[in-house]
């Protein structure tokens, strides 16, 4: 129960950037995440992504930026707690706020909740062998590559990341197939244009208006049924893995009890990051205000607007504005 002067909810990196933001203007912080990792989406996601719109990298692997911003922020020794979600935030009779978690609780001075969207669940397959099959063949995420060399894969989806997987596993599989809807995708112009050249170069097959029936395995998938939604006629195929890349359903959970101002399942923030509670304020996908965009370089900015004036609501008599890293005594000599 030892108080941070800032507790930082979500290890994403906004909170990362927001840690070590603390970190830097000398105050106590603390981050409290809900996943095994550190890294949020980054890790848990799409850890072999590239990102092409972070300032200073003109493309980064998902992984590594994750990494370099852990780096970044345990410079400073933040407290970490994962695997943990906070359920509730009450007023502390010391001033400040206490968090009851799951595994405990949390003292605070203030409060930066950064955690993406909330928790998300992904979208599944409504078919038989899904739930049975889910993490012995069938998959929503991409840990390891190298898991899928030489193998025959399925893939779901007409997103980017549906797109991105197919392209990316094309020189490690042995056979990739991808399976949608419909012949249109909800993917960046590029991606398509190159899913086109890899499919003209027969690296990769496409069934467009074809959709999963059946999911075969008993210990591990051996194969799927397909069908064409228009025609109805039916294929199967001999597959090793399925790749579902649905998309996500995000849900605030405890977030919505905690008394704060949700518009569209958001957070609502002022122009300092601030919410409806003194001494709570958000960055990241999870806020909204006029003009919010979801980058993570818009989600930077916001994570040191809000621990500025976290600092300066802990502490009035310090700055809001710590002026350039370069001139700050914390890193001379580094």
């Amino acid at each position: 129960m030892e108080s941070r002067d800032v507790t930082i909810i979500g290890g994403g990196p906004t909170g990362l950037f927001a840690a070590f933001y603390a970190g830097m203007r000398g105050v106590s912080a603390r981050i409290v995440d809900s996943l095994p990792e550190l890294g949020g989406q980054l890790t848990a996601l799409y850890p072999e992504k590239y990102i092409f719109d972070v300032g200073g990298f003109p493309k980064v692997l998902a992984k590594d930026l994750s990494a370099e911003l852990v780096a970044q922020a345990m410079q400073f020794e933040p407290e970490v707690v994962l695997d943990e979600e906070v359920a509730e935030v009450v007023p502390d009779e010391g001033g400040g706020f206490r968090l009851v978690g799951s595994s405990g609780e949390y003292r605070t001075k203030a409060l930066v909740v950064a955690g993406g969207k909330g928790a998300f669940e992904a979208r599944k397959l409504n078919v038989p062998g899904y739930e049975e099959l889910l993490g012995r063949g069938v998959h929503y995420s991409v840990k390891d590559p190298e898991a899928y060399r030489d193998r025959a894969v399925l893939i779901v989806g007409g997103g980017d990341s549906a797109l991105d997987w197919t392209l990316a596993l094309k020189d490690l599989a042995r056979r990739v197939v991808l399976v949608h809807r419909r012949e249109r995708f909800r993917a960046h112009e590029h991606s398509v244009a190159l899913l086109q050249d890899a499919r003209a170069r027969g690296e990769v097959e496409f069934r467009p208006f074809h959709e999963v029936r059946e999911i075969h395995g008993t210990e591990r998938v051996e194969g799927c049924t397909i069908f064409h939604n228009r025609t109805e006629e039916e294929g199967r195929l001999e597959v090793d893995a399925v790749l579902t890349f649905l998309g996500f359903k995000p849900d605030l959970g405890p977030i919505r009890e905690w008394g704060l101002e949700i518009r569209k399942n958001r957070l609502v923030v002022n122009h300092l990051m601030e919410t409806n509670t003194p001494g709570i304020y958000g960055a990241g996908d999870i806020v909204d205000y006029d003009g919010k965009l979801d980058l993570i370089a818009t989600g930077f900015a916001e994570a040191a607007i809000a621990v500025n004036n976290a600092v300066h609501f802990v502490d009035p008599d310090a700055r809001v504005n710590p002026g350039h890293s370069t001139n700050l005594k914390v890193f001379q000599g580094k």
